[in-house]
């Protein structure tokens, strides 16, 4: 993902965070957009970050940030 698809996936994730989750969401996304840039981004970390990010989001959003992340993730072989 280039830079601005990383900056529109991370404005997409953090205006459907919970209040007062933004900071550690933003956190997480940009720790993990740091390794994608360094080819460092492995299957592990998607599934250490999936987890983290769903406890983040707003209940109601979920399952949108799961068809889109989904569709992020295709490139890493996530179905």
């Amino acid at each position: 993902m280039d830079k601005q698809g990383q900056e529109m996936f991370l404005n997409f994730i953090l205006q459907r965070v919970q209040e007062g989750k933004e900071n550690e969401a933003k956190e997480i996304l940009i720790e993990n957009f740091k390794k994608q840039n360094e080819g460092t981004f492995s299957q592990d970390d998607i599934q250490e970050f999936v987890p983290k990010m769903i406890s983040l989001i707003k209940p109601d959003k979920l399952d949108e940030i799961i068809a889109v992340v989904k569709q992020f993730s295709g490139s890493f072989g996530i179905k």
